[in-house]
């Protein structure tokens, strides 16, 4: 075997092809498109290369056949936060071979510690956490949400063989047509609805610059407790994800809920477009394009997948998630296209939104992992915080 870093044309499309070898047995695998990946390892598209970077590599076996691949990153506002400096490892593919990971995460090892890293985390992105982030260890039954990773059984054991440790845990939840609502969730609504100055709807496109800034509101006041590393919203930022989603968004699947005027709460789903994508094979192209037409005017999707969830700390165990589910519930009912619904991972390190979501539903779909790899013995292993 012999590894090379990605550098030209052709070390890109057998980075690319890797997966296809891997897969081939696989029938619930749909690949990530193309662009989506590329676009990481773009300085022009990924805003992350201007606080670090990024490269990543191919292995080859002796008949030239690419049968691995794995990359490497530094987000340096980020790394030296740690009592041991963490860096990225991802978008990790390996034939079922321990001498084979192992190179793989011995370069992006190497790699890491010439810059000064103790550690990494992986597999998980050089961008957002809501992307191609953590390893699937339960839920190869399913077809995963669109840029949700998914992977062979067998990569569990080699992470953990090369000495990786579960740093916290993510859940995708499922709600389907089957899934009943408890009454203490109807009854949490109505009370809501019919005290003064609460309500619910749905985004009105004709409003984007109100619902933006309403978004940005909401996010900048939920997830400052959720996260250590938070950085605020800006309402460009705001601007640029609903402008982002618009070839997508289905306004009846963006729900907001006010207090007296005040924007407290959000949910945020889209159409689930891996079960458009499933037929492209990874490739946006013309032909590609054309498909994903076809199948959403034939309303092929049917599942609709919650990307955003988010409650101001003061409105949690209200009923305030109560409202937001039956309004997107009475929405999509209406309209009688979907039938099904994934909630995006939550991590294990924050119990309170775990159990807003389980008062909904206890169906877990997706259970994946996010390891941490500490480089020497006396480095110490903790596991992420839990969000109190």
């Amino acid at each position: 075997m012999y590894i090379q870093e990605v550098k030209d044309k052709k070390q890109v499309q057998d980075f690319l092809q890797v997966p296809h070898t891997i897969y081939k047995e696989y029938s619930n695998w749909i690949p990530h498109l193309e662009n989506d990946i590329e676009a990481v390892f773009d300085p022009a598209k990924n805003k992350f290369f201007a606080v670090g970077e990024a490269t990543r590599w191919v292995l080859y076996n002796n008949d030239n056949i690419a049968i691995g691949r794995v990359a490497a990153f530094i987000n340096r506002q980020l790394a030296f936060t740690y009592e041991h400096p963490v860096g990225g490892m991802g978008f990790f593919e390996s034939v079922n071979d321990k001498d084979a990971a192992f190179l793989l995460f011995d370069t992006a090892k190497q790699w890491l510690e010439e810059r000064d890293m103790h550690a990494m985390d992986g597999p998980v992105n050089f961008g957002e956490k809501d992307k191609f982030w953590g390893l699937l260890v339960d839920g190869f039954h399913t077809p995963p949400p669109y840029q949700l990773n998914y992977n062979p059984p067998y990569y569990q054991a080699l992470f953990e063989a090369y000495g990786f440790q579960n740093y916290y845990e993510q859940y995708v939840y499922g709600l389907d047509s089957d899934t009943q609502v408890p009454p203490l969730v109807h009854r949490n609504f109505d009370r809501l609805t019919k005290t003064h100055g609460y309500h619910f709807c749905t985004m009105d496109m004709k409003q984007p610059e109100k619902f933006a800034f309403d978004f940005m509101t909401i996010y900048n006041e939920a997830w400052r407790d959720v996260h250590k590393h938070f950085k605020p919203m800006t309402i460009e930022e705001a601007r640029q994800i609903f402008e982002s989603m618009k070839a997508v968004l289905d306004p009846a699947l963006v729900v907001f809920a006010y207090h007296n005027d005040r924007p407290i709460a959000t949910f945020v789903g889209i159409p689930e477009l891996n079960e458009i994508f499933r037929f492209v094979n990874g490739k946006l192209n013309l032909i590609g394009k054309l498909k994903f037409l076809y199948h959403k005017h034939r309303k092929t999707i049917k599942t609709v997948y919650g990307i955003v969830f988010g409650i101001v700390p003061e409105y949690r165990n209200k009923g305030v998630e109560s409202g937001l589910i039956l309004t997107v519930q009475k929405s999509v009912m209406a309209k009688k296209t979907y039938s099904d619904m994934y909630i995006a991972w939550i991590g294990d390190f924050n119990p309170k939104m775990i159990r807003i979501v389980e008062i909904l539903t206890k169906k877990k779909v997706f259970t994946l992992v996010t390891y941490r790899k500490m480089f020497k013995e006396e480095y110490t292993f903790s596991r992420h915080p839990v969000i109190d």
